[in-house]
């Protein structure tokens, strides 16, 4: 008999017959009130949940006696109870790798945008007010041979290490949990406390994992301790970062700009004093949003998922004490 998927994320017609093939599969296309109930409906018969941006917490999951695993079409995975889905022996496997290179992109071109006001000065020419060659009130700063501060040397900290290094000459400081010999020697980065990136950096980026250590790392006393000409990046959650903080470091010159992909509260709020800024570019949680990442991400989810159900370890699992050989 099939395995049961409850699936909260629409995939591509090969992978949904991929699906298919091997499991009876429930689709829920809209995380409204209506497909959060549909959700509810199906969970008791879940063997295996798959999705996205969905909250699963304990009072959700006890609905699903007699789930397996989740695949999660994600890197980070602060959506999940992870003692909790150990202690139930519910695999948890996220998609790391594939969307490395592309959230790498996604924050240079944030680091790009700022620097040269890409998105102000576009608007201004929208706005049929181009009248005159730009003067030193409309000019930005470069980007080459600028320092790089990366703050989470992880996998996509050091693909941004590799595009500022290699493409700009960025001499490359960063701050993790320990040195990383290997990323030092292939872009001769140099490690730093967080302090004393934060007072050296002219690009300051986040790229560090959302945890109870990591949230909140960047508030007040860490803007105090930027330059005024510092921009700051950030590709890697929301709350990593006090956004009340940042929005008066912005206000008040403490920081010259901010490329931002990641908020506290998705969407934005339309009243975010981020959104009047000048000195801010926001996107939409975009870091991995191309269509052959996407797509990648969901194939990993899918061969994940089904590697799970079939009584095999996923490639990416991320509580393997629940793993038995």
């Amino acid at each position: 008999m099939k395995k049961q998927v409850v699936l909260y994320k629409k995939l591509s017609a090969p992978l949904m017959a991929c699906l298919h093939e091997q499991a009876e599969v429930t689709l829920i296309e809209s995380l409204d009130a209506d497909g959060l109930a549909r959700l509810r409906d199906a969970l008791p018969r879940a063997h295996g949940l798959l999705g996205a941006s969905l909250k699963l917490d304990a009072e959700l999951l006890d609905l699903a006696p007699d789930l397996e695993a989740i695949a999660s079409v994600s890197v980070g995975v602060d959506n999940y109870d992870i003692d909790y889905l150990t202690e139930r022996r519910i695999l948890l496997s996220n998609t790391p790798d594939v969307l490395t290179e592309t959230t790498a992109d996604t924050g240079f071109a944030l680091i790009l945008a700022t620097a040269r006001r890409v998105v102000e000065l576009a608007n201004m020419v929208r706005a049929g007010q181009w009248s005159r060659n730009l003067g030193p009130a409309h000019f930005g700063s470069d980007v080459h041979g600028k320092t790089l501060g990366i703050i989470g040397m992880g996998r996509i900290g050091e693909a941004l290490a590799q595009r500022g290094h290699c493409g700009f000459g960025m001499p490359v400081i960063y701050h993790s949990h320990s040195p990383k010999p290997a990323v030092e020697q292939r872009f001769n980065a140099q490690y730093r406390s967080l302090g004393e990136l934060l007072q050296e950096a002219d690009f300051i980026c986040l790229t560090l994992p959302l945890t109870a250590e990591t949230e909140r790392l960047i508030g007040a006393e860490e803007f105090a301790q930027m330059r005024p000409q510092s921009i700051f990046i950030n590709i890697s959650r929301g709350k990593v970062v006090d956004e009340a903080a940042l929005i008066e470091a912005l206000s008040s010159g403490r920081i010259r700009a901010a490329g931002l992909d990641v908020f506290e509260r998705e969407p934005l709020n339309l009243d975010s004093p981020l959104l009047q800024m000048d000195n801010v570019v926001a996107t939409p949680h975009m870091g991995s949003a191309t269509h052959e990442t996407r797509e990648a991400m969901a194939r990993c989810a899918v061969d994940n998922l089904l590697a799970a159900l079939a009584g095999e370890r996923p490639a990416n699992l991320v509580n393997p004490s629940v793993w038995k050989d």
